[in-house]
């Protein structure tokens, strides 16, 4: 399905979480009701410190600097089907590379190559015996080898969206960061080493409203005390598994393929 271009990337803007939670918000609004509308689970909570909305604020500008970045994600898709997808993000391209796996109840379902970047999507299948990382098989399909596509609304596409824009080349306002309402929930540990976990900004009113007993957006970060991303969820509707990203590392030897829709 050929896909035509909608025009150049996104200009930068200063508030990149309100960016991000309009692809959480529009990625998966069913029925004309937001995924933030629906999401109140009552975590207890407290408005982040100075030093946390820093660290929140740098996190997206240390992410650029070590792409390629190693990516995991997993999505829900219902019916208890799961979408798994590992690759590698360079937020200098604006490009992604991976595998892909479908499992159900029944196994596998199906298997194979994916690329995404701003604007789409692009899958093909594995060729049988085919070694390497994701990134060396893409090399040897052909353009007319990939299927590209426009992103829907599922939570697998919703997922790659908010993945490939998780970095910028420079860091956040953290004045402005803060005044949205993201809120501290706890600290946990990933292979060993401590991050807190915050809420994203809440929009709109609901910024400067009810406080800890108010809604909390779809979004979750874990940040560790550097400003490292580490993990990123992200709620749905009607589904009880939220979609998660992890940052597992750099990749520097990656070559990323351009994405089977941009004219050769």
């Amino acid at each position: 399905m050929a896909r035509k271009k909608t025009g150049g990337r996104t200009p930068h803007r200063t508030f990149w979480f309100r960016t991000l939670l309009a692809v959480a918000v529009c990625g998966t609004a069913a029925g004309g009701l937001a995924v933030y509308q629906t999401v109140s689970d009552g975590t207890t909570s407290r408005a982040v410190t100075v030093d946390e909305a820093s660290r929140i604020a740098i996190s997206r500008l240390n992410l650029y600097q070590a792409s390629p970045a190693r990516v995991t994600l997993t999505a829900a898709e219902g019916g208890g089907v799961v979408v798994r997808v590992e690759g590698i993000v360079d937020y200098r391209s604006h490009r992604a590379v991976g595998s892909y796996r479908v499992t159900g109840a029944a196994g596998d379902l199906d298997h194979g190559l994916i690329v995404w970047d701003g604007d789409g999507l692009g899958l093909a299948p594995k060729a049988d015996g085919a070694g390497g990382p994701p990134w060396q098989q893409a090399e040897h399909v052909p353009r007319s080898g990939w299927s590209p596509r426009a992103y829907t609304a599922d939570p697998l596409d919703s997922g790659l969206r908010l993945l490939i824009q998780l970095g910028a080349d420079r860091p956040d306002n953290p004045l402005l960061l803060a005044q949205s309402g993201p809120r501290w929930l706890g600290r946990d540990r990933i292979d060993g080493r401590s991050y807190d976990r915050f809420s994203g900004p809440r929009s709109g009113d609901a910024a400067h409203g009810a406080g800890a007993d108010g809604e909390l957006s779809p979004l979750t970060y874990w940040i560790d005390g550097d400003g490292g991303l580490r993990r990123v969820t992200m709620r749905m509707p009607g589904l009880g598994t939220p979609t998660t990203v992890e940052i597992t590392g750099r990749d520097e030897g990656a070559k990323l393929p351009e994405a089977p829709w941009v004219a050769g």
